[in-house]
């Protein structure tokens, strides 16, 4: 019948591999109506959410022996050149059949989302499909096969999908990581890695995590925030993106800083839109993040070393090469080892209006960050020294922030404004100030100017931004 991508001389007749008797009897169970010694009025009373999780478990345990049987009967190879359409057809048939020899009856609805998790399950990511199609989901927690989390909004939720079992979850572990030429076992139990969709995934697996594998994944958007998608937000006001539209046209160095999940990578993104279609720019990450939408733009991703411990390339190396590369701009997804000296030096070789990102809690930490990294690369300076070319090298941090009630802001634009004997000389032009919480937890705050007028206002005027003086004034307290 629709034996168009069957294995070879396989039937579709052909019982699962679990068909003993032990293991067949709980699917040929899942039809059967309650035992008569329960009282009726017990069943009656049996509580909705009762019921829905015993439908779920009954679907579960259908879809774990169909996949059995569509692993029996599917030649997986041939799959690799089949349209969905055509696999759709397949799963439909194979299913409906093992229904069938199964004596389960299923109404419209249960089938279609069973067809739909197997159709997952054999091309996708299995449970995590869904969420990974989900626009509202930023990030994907998986603890173990039975708690997965989501980042919605910034804020986190248990949702109520799980994997049936831990050989569930590190089966679709190993379809990631093969994808893209990496394993995890019990030797390597941490890996990195990009889905094709280009979302970043991270998975420890055990001995490592002691109650079952664990998944990060930051989810990849598609649909890139620009600078007035941002205000819109509340993310930065118009008076701000004016003063960042100006000091990146006029290539200041830029270092956006902030925590984990602060928006760092978004917020880069932005301020990339502000380059010229002229310049030619280098990308350098760890996982490819950054959507530029200049026309001369090369991008380059770093690469862990192999099995055997061998051809890793670092940010370190792409970097080094990049300098080779004539750029105008480098723009590096984010410092955090021993590349800072090479990027510094960068900057102070000619490739102004270059961007990173680092972790930092403030401006000053950010420095301080600079700081111990070159001290953990090996490089013995003079404290003072080191300072000098962090000064020299770096002109405005921009710092992101995420609040406590998930909301991202860009709370703190300050400039470095060079050395005062032995520490660096900064000064914030704009700042978040928060004011209350309202009764939902939102917090209540503005954006406001210090007053500092821009220590950069010349170098604006020279390229053409001349910024009005009231966008340093600061708003009066009510």
């Amino acid at each position: 019948m629709f034996s168009r991508y069957k294995k070879p001389g396989g039937s579709p007749q052909t019982p699962a591999p679990s068909a003993s008797p032990e293991k067949a009897e709980p699917a040929a169970q899942l039809n059967r109506k309650p035992v008569a010694a329960a009282k009726p009025m017990q069943a009656a009373k049996a509580a909705p959410a009762d019921k829905e999780k015993k439908r779920k478990e009954r679907l579960g345990e259908i879809k774990v022996e169909l996949h059995k049987r569509l692993l029996d009967n599917l030649n997986l190879a041939a799959l690799e050149t089949a349209s969905a359409q055509d696999l759709r057809q397949e799963i439909v048939a194979i299913s409906a059949e093992a229904l069938e020899e199964l004596s389960v009856v299923l109404n419209k609805d249960e089938r279609a989302t069973l067809h739909q998790e197997l159709f997952d399950e054999v091309t996708g990511l299995g449970p995590l499909e869904p969420l990974l199609k989900d626009e509202s989901v930023n990030d994907i927690l998986v603890n173990g096969p039975q708690q997965i989390f989501v980042e919605r909004a910034g804020k986190l939720q248990l949702t109520d999908v799980h994997f049936k079992d831990e050989r569930h979850l590190l089966r679709i572990i190993d379809k990631i990581v093969s994808a893209v030429g990496r394993r995890v076992d019990e030797s390597n139990p941490y890996v990195d890695a990009r889905l094709g969709d280009g979302s970043r995934f991270n998975a420890m697996v055990p001995p490592i995590a002691v109650d079952g594998s664990l998944v990060s994944i930051r989810k990849f958007k598609k649909d890139k925030l620009g600078v007035d998608d941002l205000v819109k937000f509340g993310a930065f006001t118009e008076e701000m993106a004016a003063y960042l539209q100006a000091a990146v046209a006029c290539r200041l160095n830029v270092i956006v800083s902030g925590g984990t999940g602060s928006g760092k990578t978004t917020t880069l993104n932005a301020l990339s839109s502000f380059i010229d279609n002229a310049e030619r720019i280098l990308t350098i990450e760890d996982t490819a993040e950054l959507q530029l939408q200049q026309t001369h733009v090369g991008r380059m991703e770093s690469r862990p070393a192999n099995v055997e411990g061998r051809g890793a390339v670092s940010q370190r190396d792409c970097l080094k090469n990049a300098l080779r590369m004539r750029p105008d701009r480098i723009i590096v997804g984010e410092t955090r080892g021993e590349e800072v000296i090479d990027m510094l030096q960068a900057m102070n070789t000619g490739h102004d209006g270059s961007m990173t990102t680092i972790h930092a809690n403030s401006a000053r930490d950010a420095v301080s960050r600079l700081e111990n990294m070159i001290a953990m690369a090996g490089i013995e300076m003079p404290l003072k020294a080191v300072r000098s070319q962090i000064a020299s090298a770096v002109n405005l941090i921009v710092q992101a922030s995420r609040l406590q009630d998930g909301s991202r802001r860009m709370v703190s634009i300050t400039e470095v404004t060079g050395m005062e004997g032995e520490v660096i000389s900064m000064q914030e032009v704009f700042r978040y100030e928060r004011l209350g919480l309202a009764p939902d937890n939102k917090i209540i705050g503005r954006f406001n100017a210090t007053g500092v007028r821009s220590y950069y206002s010349e170098r604006f005027k020279q390229w053409g931004y001349d910024l009005p003086a009231s966008i340093y004034e600061p708003i009066a307290a009510e």
